[in-house]
């Protein structure tokens, strides 16, 4: 048996077993990714949450409505950055294993084209809204 021949069996073997058990390492990916961060909660200050029972308000000390906004797509930012990398790179894999397949090669370059679009919405909408709010404050 050549390397190239075994190689290639333990790939078909893996991507079956990818295939088959996604839903499941996605969740197992969650789980240790989420896990550590909501047993291990802090207050806004880096402290450990009051053991009182006290609820913490976890947008600090918002008194308008355009700070309130700007802490809000913020926190999107925080989360939507990272999910559009993800994105990218999901649909690198896309294109590598659409093998120059011309229907896998289209849903790639479509997911790809989302991805963009959405990310050009999320930081759109961050852009859109530090111009209203630096209008307004300037009224």
């Amino acid at each position: 048996m050549g390397l190239g021949l075994v190689f290639n069996m333990r790939y078909n073997i893996f991507m079956n077993f990818i295939e088959k058990n996604w839903q499941k390492l996605i969740l197992l990916v969650a789980y240790v990714f989420i896990l550590p961060v909501v047993s291990l909660a802090q207050d806004i200050n880096g402290n450990p949450i009051d053991t009182q029972g006290r609820i913490i308000n976890p947008l600090g000390n918002t008194s308008s409505v355009p700070e309130l906004i700007r802490k809000i797509l913020e926190g999107l930012l925080k989360i939507g950055i990272p999910l559009v990398a993800l994105a990218v790179i999901y649909c690198g894999f896309l294109f590598v294993f659409a093998r120059g397949n011309p229907e896998k090669l289209t849903k790639a370059k479509d997911a790809l084209l989302y991805t963009l679009i959405g990310a050009a919405i999320l930081l759109g909408s961050w852009a859109i809204a530090q111009m209203i709010s630096s209008t307004v404050l300037a009224l």
